[in-house]
Formats: C-alpha cells, sequence, structure tokens
C-alpha cells in the first residue's frame, strides 16, 4: 500500500500508541463513550480503527469507519487524561483527512458537500466571508425575525431551524455594551503604564463577523494592561474548522497567508504576542508550526509563529491584571474544550475573574467537560450534541450564576441556545467582556488620542 498521511501520523505516533497500558484512563474523558458505552466511540476504539485502515484491514470509505469518526467531538479530552501522551487530535483530523479524499472520488452527503464548499470557497476569502456575515448580522437584527423566533413561530414550524437560529441570537452583544463600545472602540489607557508590551490579536472570521464586541473588548482590556497593540489587515481565516473537518491541505494554505502577514509584527519585535480570544482558534495557531513541519519554506517560521500565540487569558494571568470597578455578580466559568485541553491553559480564566472586585465565582461541576457545541457538531450530531448540553445547562443552573463565561465563540453560542432551550436564567458573555465591563465602570477609558494606540500594518 502506498504511504498515506495515516500512515505517516500513526509512524509518528507509534512509540506511545505501542506504550498505551490500556489503563482505560480515556474512556470516561470520552462524552461519546459515556453516552453511548461503544468501544468503537472511544479514544483507543478509533485509534484502533485507524491502524485497521492503515494496515488495509478496513477500507477506509467504510460507512462503520466514518461513523465512528464523525461522531467524535474531537473535544481532546482523552490527550489529558492520557498517560502515554497520544496526540489524538492529530491522528484524528489525519482520519478525517483521509476519509474526505475517499468522498471526493466515491460522492457524499449534501451535508457534507455544502460543509465542504463553505470551508473551500467562503471562508478563505475575506470578502465573501464578511458578506456572508453581515447577511447573517442583517438577520440576527430583523424586527421580524426576532419576533417570528421570540413568540415561537420558528419553534413551530423547525425545531432544527429554531436551534439553529437560537445560535444566532446568542451573538447578539449586550445593549448597554454595544453602546459605549461604538462611542469608544479603541481607548489608550486612563494611566498609561510604562514599557509597553508588543501585542497584535488575532481577529478570526467568526470572532470578527459575529463577535466584533468581544474583539473590541480584548483590544481596549488589553490596552489598559501596558500594551502597545497593532492591527494585522492581511490575516485571514485561521483554518481551524477546515483542519477539524480533514481538510488539511485548505487549512495549510491559511496558515501560509497568515504567517506571512504577520511577519513584519513578529520581527520588529522578538517578544512580540499574537493574542487570541478563541480557543479553538488558538488551538490550531499553537500548532501551526506542526501543520507546516514538513514545508522547507515554512517549517522554522510556523514555529515561530506558534511560540508567539497567547490566548487573552493566559496572557494577562502573566502578570498583575489592573483591577477596575466592582461587579456584583455571582459569575460560573465553562472551559473550552480547546482552551482547557489542547491549549492546557486551565488556570488562567480564573485568575482573571479573581481580578475583577465585588464577582462571586461558583465552581462549575465538570467544566472541563465538552458542551457539545463543537464547530458544527450541534448541527451533524443534534441528538448526542443535544444530550450534552442539556448536562451542561442543568449544572450551571445548579450554580444559580447570573453569568456563564467561557471564551471561545462556537462554545459560547452552543450555551446561550442551551440557557434559551433549558430555560436557564443567566446572561452568556466572553469572559474578557466582564473585565472590559469593570474597566468601564472604573473609567479607565478616555476617548481622545485613540487612534495612537494602534498602528495599522
Amino acid at each position: 500500500m502506498r504511504q498515506t498521511a495515516l500512515h505517516t501520523a500513526l509512524d509518528a505516533e507509534m512509540e506511545k500508541i505501542l506504550g498505551c497500558i490500556h489503563c482505560g484512563l480515556c474512556l470516561p474523558a470520552c462524552p461519546t463513550y459515556q453516552h453511548l458505552g461503544n468501544e468503537n466511540d472511544s479514544p483507543r476504539g478509533r485509534i484502533y480503527l485507524m491502524r485497521a485502515v492503515a494496515e488495509g484491514r478496513i477500507k477506509p470509505d467504510s460507512a462503520s469507519f466514518s461513523r465512528h469518526i464523525d461522531l467524535c467531538l474531537g473535544c481532546r479530552a482523552c490527550e489529558t487524561a492520557c498517560p502515554a501522551g497520544v496526540r489524538y487530535g492529530l491522528l484524528l483530523e489525519t482520519a478525517r483527512e483521509t476519509i474526505l479524499e475517499q468522498k471526493v472520488q466515491r460522492g457524499s452527503t449534501f451535508q457534507k458537500t455544502l460543509l465542504k464548499l463553505a470551508l473551500r470557497h467562503v471562508f478563505p476569502y475575506p470578502k465573501r466571508l464578511k458578506l456572508v456575515f453581515a447577511l447573517s448580522r442583517l438577520m440576527r437584527d430583523n424586527f421580524l425575525v426576532r419576533f417570528a423566533f421570540r413568540k415561537g413561530i420558528v419553534r413551530a414550524i423547525s425545531p432544527r431551524a429554531d436551534f439553529a437560529l437560537s445560535l444566532l441570537m446568542t451573538t447578539a452583544p449586550d445593549g448597554g455594551t454595544e453602546k459605549w463600545s461604538e462611542e469608544n472602540p479603541l481607548p489608550t489607557p486612563h494611566s498609561p503604564l510604562p514599557t509597553p508590551r508588543a501585542v497584535s490579536v488575532f481577529t478570526g472570521c467568526v470572532m470578527e463577523g459575529l463577535f466584533k464586541h468581544a474583539n473590541d473588548a480584548t483590544k481596549r482590556v488589553l490596552a489598559v494592561n501596558d500594551c502597545q497593540l497593532s492591527n494585522v489587515e492581511t490575516q485571514v481565516c485561521c483554518g481551524a474548522l477546515h483542519a477539524h473537518a480533514g481538510d488539511l491541505e485548505t487549512a495549510r494554505k491559511l496558515a501560509r497567508h497568515n504567517i506571512d502577514a504577520f511577519e513584519q509584527f513578529l520581527t520588529a519585535d522578538r517578544s512580540a504576542t499574537i493574542i487570541i480570544n478563541a480557543a479553538g482558534c488558538g488551538a490550531l495557531l499553537k500548532e501551526y508550526g506542526e501543520l507546516l513541519k514538513d514545508d522547507p519554506h515554512y517549517a522554522e517560521r510556523a514555529k515561530r509563529f506558534s511560540e508567539s500565540v497567547r490566548d487573552v487569558t493566559e496572557f494577562l494571568a502573566w502578570g498583575k491584571i489592573r483591577q477596575g470597578a466592582e461587579i456584583n455578580r455571582r459569575v460560573t466559568y465553562d472551559a473550552p474544550c480547546h482552551l482547557y485541553h489542547a491549549q492546557r491553559v486551565m488556570t488562567a480564566p480564573q485568575q482573571v475573574l479573581a481580578a475583577i472586585p465585588g464577582l462571586e465565582y461558583k465552581q462549575l461541576e465538570g467544566m472541563h467537560d465538552c458542551c457539545g457545541g463543537a464547530g458544527i457538531y450541534n448541527l451533524s450530531e443534534p441528538e448526542m450534541s443535544e444530550s450534552l448540553l442539556a448536562d451542561k445547562i442543568g449544572k450551571a443552573k445548579a450554580t444559580e450564576a447570573e453569568v456563564l463565561v467561557t471564551a471561545n465563540p462556537g462554545c459560547h453560542m452552543q450555551l446561550g441556545a442551551g440557557a434559551r432551550m433549558f430555560k436557564a436564567d443567566c446572561q452568556v458573555k466572553h469572559i474578557v467582556e466582564l473585565l472590559d465591563e469593570s474597566y468601564h465602570k472604573a473609567g479607565f477609558y478616555s476617548t481622545q488620542n485613540q487612534s495612537s494606540s494602534v498602528q495599522q500594518k
């Protein structure tokens, strides 16, 4: 058999795979195994299937193989649990790439064909993507759509469409925050601190298209915390959705584009940092070095790029976070899988919350368990997703928190839709928005000389 990408990925991990002691620690960490009890829907079961495909014992286009791989959320909780250190996420993406190659030759479902077209012909092109998100915001903010949504008319017509619309509706910013955000899109610090740190926010596609208020909040918070911001206008989609779907070639193309875009910023200051506020994007950005390790023109540059990426909570927790005004609310935190398990940023978000005076923090049971969002998993596998979401919202309700914070757009949308579906009386916010609100109440933002705090690249 020819040496496939799956062969190569398995060979690279073979020492760790053979070192597996069958302890079963990955089983309780795996959401699909816990819900289905099928060994084939566990991490070690899926790895066994991957080896069978690579060795020719199972065909890569078999319905059984693709079904078990499709059912995986890609949460990577098994990586945190595995004592052998198997990089399951890498194997999963390569397995999906193998399946994708076969489907191109033998046909595919309408849903997956549509997804492939969107990933290849919309997301890599900023102008097309900007138009799609503009239309999405127009629908989200339309009075008639919102009326039909609130009155349950959409739900009566199609529960699936109602849930999809609910995902979109939860991206709308809070009215009060939006008002002062527009008045003060990027302030200078109220009391500028010495020796500013050079940072640039990776704005992303979904974050900038639907959660621009969170991106703006991130920039304001960084400005207050002794940072000199640079905008990199030529950046594009990070490629995370493509990688998760198995389209690694497009993910590599996007990675190369972003490395080129940020080159000047990173070479101007060796301590420069790329800040990300979306866990799924951050996980892939930190793995550009692995993604392009076989590209002689980009391998070293990709490694340098990845080493410069930090989640906003991770970055803030490194230093002393400036305190703002009190926010007297009860808050709980749900950890995005790709922040907790993939990036291993486990305590920084709680440190950020602890820096906000007045907050009453309530620990969420199973905060690091998947909420069922997982990209578009909530639309492609609605039954499994809803089961995981019901469990998550039930535990959130038990905390009696007024605000449920997270740090990833997909999780934000899933939790927001779940709060509505299961009648949880809480707001869903990005964690940085609370810190931003505290700074606003403290009067840290100046409306003068705003343009001087950002350099255009």
